[in-house]
């Protein structure tokens, strides 16, 4: 028998609350000067009470219900005790016995991934190694900061899937606007639980992955530790319950520690905060809040607009692209024909997903600097399909339009760059590029059609790139024949 993997997810997300968890300092993962926004609380002062943070609690709860899970309408917070230099106060509250929301699931590519639960906790501080030194710095920044905690069931069952999951949960937690996820700026923390086993119906040993800060990282650590235990086993030996960093220069997980069970937190209910209580009418208000999410996003703009699956994608992974492309196809030429309409369409999201995307190189389409309106572009790329202007000079209005902001029309009119459909003008210029091109034409007579092709960029050329290049086929064609 093959070895079955089982992999487990847990992920740390960051919320994008003004304030901390449980006091009103600054939630600022942009802060770069250490040590700036703490107070007594955060820090773990003798006698502080903490006072919850009412948003990071909806923000949980409406992932939970994004998330297809069951919301818990009485629930607490628990204190989990433990010391590290990164803990001023030596225990973090957190929720152990009954988590905000639980028994939900994601789906990927139809396979149900399920979530456990999703609890709500604070952040730790940040502990700064410097090379060479015997000691650590410690920036308490990041203390309290409002930590949600994704906990999945071991459905995965390799790194793609697991890394498909976890982008997929970013860009609904994007989508939501809970949190911005940025995985270098450790806003989205993520740990895997790894185990192989023969027994379809028993777990192997489980194994925890930590230190890993990217997609494709998820992946090759998790690939690499299904090999790691499959050749522990195949030569004879166990597999023991640790904890593994993942080590990426090397690309392998290396010992950090061996596992604490839970009992080792000594859990119990948070004496300095009350109980939490739901209505359904809570609950209903935080629900009618959601936007349309990322899959259903992706099935209404291949539905919608006649999008392909791979160019729905690219627009679903960039929200503020998408919504730029609808603005613009609501500014299209009304009552088109159908067949009109949607080849409109396509020269939209072409241009949008290939030139455009070239000129922001990873900018936004809502950032300040980016000039081109929805308006604008929707006359650029109908004016592409009229037939005013050529592709080769498209590319260049588009480039003037990325710098100046400035309407298609009035740079085509400035710059004298209309596309020359008059069959006159057009044939004047072919038969100049006949005479002097004696070798291609002979080639076309002689059965190689590339050599139209050949002609007809000789003629783009001599006209700068105005002439309609269908006419000037048809020109050459006639002329030759």
């Amino acid at each position: 028998m093959k070895y079955l993997p089982a992999i487990g997810l847990e992920i740390h997300i960051e919320l994008n609350t003004k304030s901390k968890m449980f006091c009103s300092c600054l939630n600022d993962p942009n802060e770069t000067h250490p040590n700036i926004n703490v107070c007594p609380v955060c820090l773990g002062h003798p006698g502080t009470l903490p006072v919850i943070n009412k948003e990071a609690v909806k923000k949980v709860i409406k992932t939970g219900i994004a998330l297809n899970c069951e919301i818990s309408r009485d629930c607490w917070f628990d204190r989990k005790n433990y010391f590290y230099p990164d803990l001023p106060k030596g225990y973090q509250i957190s929720q152990r016995f009954v988590p905000l929301c639980k028994s939900g699931f994601l789906e990927i590519e139809g396979k149900r991934i399920r979530i456990r639960e999703i609890h709500l906790e604070e952040d730790t501080c940040k502990l700064l190694h410097l090379k060479g030194a015997d000691f650590s710095l410690v920036d308490c920044n990041r203390s309290g900061v409002p930590l949600m905690e994704l906990v999945t069931e071991p459905d995965l069952t390799s790194g793609k899937e697991a890394r498909k999951f976890a982008q997929e949960l970013q860009l609904i937690l994007k989508y939501l606007n809970v949190s911005n996820a940025d995985m270098e700026k450790g806003e989205m923390r993520i740990e895997a639980n790894v185990s192989i086993s023969k027994n379809p119906k028993k777990l192997g040993t489980r194994v925890e992955l930590k230190n890993i800060n990217s997609f494709r990282s998820i992946e090759k650590a998790i690939n690499f530790e299904i090999e790691r235990q499959k050749k522990i086993l195949d030569s004879g030996g166990e597999i023991s319950q640790e904890t593994r960093g993942w080590d990426e220069k090397n690309e392998k997980t290396v010992l950090q520690r061996e596992k604490e069970t839970a009992c080792d937190y000594r859990y119990f209910p948070e004496p300095d905060l009350p109980p939490m209580h739901f209505t359904l009418e809570d609950l209903e208000k935080i629900k009618a809040e959601i936007p349309e999410l990322p899959q259903q996003k992706r099935e209404r703009l291949k539905r919608e607009y006649y999008l392909s699956e791979k160019e729905a994608e690219i627009l679903v992974n960039q929200k503020d692209l998408s919504e730029f492309f609808e603005k613009a196809i609501s500014e299209l030429p009304p009552r088109l024909p159908h067949k009109d309409l949607k080849k409109l369409i396509k020269l939209t999201v072409n241009y949008l997903t290939t030139d455009l995307m070239a000129l922001l190189k990873g900018a936004s389409v809502c950032g300040e600097d980016f000039l081109i309106t929805p308006e604008n572009f929707a006359e650029f790329v109908t004016m592409i399909f009229e037939g005013k202007i050529s592709s080769k000079v498209a590319k260049e209005i588009l480039k003037e339009m990325f710098g100046t902001g400035a309407d298609p029309s009035h740079i085509v009119k400035e710059k004298g760059l209309f596309q020359v459909t008059d069959k006159t003008e057009i044939k004047k210029i072919v038969k100049k590029v006949i005479s002097e091109n004696p070798k291609p034409v002979s080639d076309f007579k002689s059965g190689k059609e590339q050599a139209l092709q050949f002609l007809v960029g000789k003629v783009m050329a001599a006209s700068k790139g105005k002439a309609n290049p269908e006419i000037a086929k048809q020109i050459l064609k006639k002329l030759l024949s």
